[in-house]
Parts: C-alpha cells; structure tokens; sequence
C-alpha cells in the first residue's frame, strides 16, 4: 500500500524514481478505505531531505499511510525555501484539535544546548503534553528521545564527552517483543549524537522496555509498555552519505571530528561510504506502523481516548 503525500512535495518525484507507491492526494481521494494518519513533526534543518528519508521508511507498509508535516515554529529557515514550508507544512494550532493515528518527533542539532535555552522548548512540551490525548503512538528519534525522556521521566540531560558519531553494532534485548519482530539478535545501526542512553541509568530510572542496546552507543530502543512511546536513540533514517555530510560540515567549521566509526571503508572518508542499517530501519518503522500504530489505533479517530491503551496492550 501506498503512502499519501501532497502531489507537489519534493520527494514524490525522489521516491517514484525509487520505484515506491507514492499516492497523490487526488487518486486518494477516491479510496474508499481508513488510512493511518500521520504526523511529522520535523525539527531537522534540511526539511526536504528529512522529510524524504522518513517518507522513506514509512512507505514499507501494507498500510496506507496519510502523512501530514509540522513544523515547531514560523521562524525563517536558513536551510528549507519559505515557500516549502507555506506550502507543505502545518503550525501546530492548525492540528491541535484533531486525533492522529502516529507522531513522529525527529531529531534535532541541539545536543549540546540546555533543554531550557532551546528556543521552541515549552512549545515542544505542549506538543507531546497533547499528543498523550491526541495521539495512539509517539516515535522520538535521536534528539526528540532525550526531549521525551525529559518530559515523560523528567530525566535530567546527559551529555557525553566526545560526540557519538558511526556506525555501531547492537543487540536484541527482547526477541518477542513486537517492534523487534523480524529483527536478527545483531544489527548495525547509525548515530550522531552528544546524549547518553546507558541501559543502566534507564533501567534504574524508567519502566521502559529496554529492546535494543549496544555495547558502545548504550540503550537504541525502547518502549513504553503500552508501546504509545517509542525511543529510538540512532538515526535509521539516514541515507548512506549523511555522516559523510555532518563530518564534511564540521572539518569545514574547524572543527576537530573524529572519523564516523565503522562507516567509511578502511576507515577512509576518501572512500565512497556504504549504507549497512536498510534493512532494520525499514523494518522498524513497518513493525512501528502495524505493531504500535494500526493493531491498537480506534477505527474511528474522533473516539480517540487514552483510557483506550493500558500497559497489558
């Protein structure tokens, strides 16, 4: 099944090259069945080229996806022409008093700034404050997980010393677990980031299930009970250049990063580098849609209720 995007957005054209279902809002609209709706709030400053890599993922699905894009604020973008975001994305009060099937919260180039000085911070809170009535399940990706984490758990943020940059292997830490489904007990995933998930500290802290982890890049996912709220600390998203890209930005800056582990081959940025993390990344967010999404969303959104959901879902 398809996903349904505005028929002018930029990754149409990008994922019909790619040979995936891309349904326009006028064929759509003459389908006579409930698609899942959506949301992305993108907190990324390359909109497009985030925005293409989760619709990416998101169409790996049986289910028709009906996605709708949000931004945090009306601020000029430096990277994203203000006519892409009047034309393909929502201020929150547009969507406020509606229901949504999912929530996808993306990371965010804020590792090293204290929650209280991000600039959208308390618009943020209110956002995921009202996706707990509004919203069956909640993906926080790398940044948005410690924002999450904070909210939910008011866990203070820890950052590392050095950034976390590369590729890592991890491990399944609960094979029957539903958002593991399909998973094999390792695989590889990226991360770029400055916070720090030690399996420890959540286990001590949280009641979340603690489903993937690595021995160097800590927790990778985890899950409430009632599989509403969905960490995921990496970037599956990622396109096979994107490390190459920040790595590129910060050599640029005069900055002094160290070489993304376990991505260039023989450790050499002179070396086209190659995606190794695909395959669970579709298969994360196709076991997020179905398992955490579809199996427990009403029917009929308007009877959205959180006493819907309860831990033994």
């Amino acid at each position: 099944m398809p996903i349904k995007i505005p028929d002018q957005l930029p990754a149409s054209d990008i994922l019909r090259e790619e040979h995936i279902f891309v349904m326009t809002e006028k064929r759509a609209a003459t389908q006579n069945i409930r698609p899942l709706k959506v949301l992305i709030l993108n907190l990324m400053p390359k909109k497009i080229e985030t925005e293409t890599q989760f619709l990416r993922l998101l169409s790996n699905s049986p289910l028709q996806v009906d996605i709708e894009l949000l931004r945090i604020d009306n601020r000029p973008s430096k990277n994203t022409p203000t006519q892409h975001l009047d034309t393909f994305y929502r201020q929150f009060e547009m969507v406020k008093d509606r229901n949504f099937d999912g929530l996808i919260i993306t990371g965010a180039p804020l590792g090293l700034v204290q929650f209280e000085d991000v600039i959208y911070w308390e618009h943020l809170q209110s956002i995921m404050t009202w996706a707990k009535e509004h919203v069956t399940s909640t993906l926080y990706v790398c940044w948005a997980a410690q924002a999450g984490l904070k909210l939910l758990y008011d866990l203070p943020k820890r950052t590392r010393k050095e950034k976390l940059s590369g590729v890592y292997k991890h491990q399944t830490q609960n094979n029957y677990h539903p958002i593991l489904r399909g998973f094999d007990d390792e695989f590889l995933a990226p991360h770029s980031r400055y916070a720090d998930f030690t399996s420890e500290y959540l286990q001590t802290h949280t009641d979340l299930d603690i489903l993937a982890t690595s021995d160097v890049a800590g927790v990778y996912l985890a899950s409430t009970k009632d599989k509403r709220n969905v960490f995921v600390t990496g970037h599956p998203e990622y396109d096979a250049n994107t490390l190459h890209a920040e790595y590129v930005r910060d050599l640029s800056e005069g900055m002094e990063p160290t070489i993304p582990v376990n991505y260039y081959p023989n450790n050499n940025p002179d070396n086209p580098p190659r995606a190794s993390w695909r395959s669970h990344g579709h298969l994360l967010f196709s076991n997020w849609l179905n398992y955490c999404v579809y199996q427990q969303t009403p029917f009929d959104l308007e009877h959205f209720s959180e006493a819907n959901f309860t831990k033994d879902d």
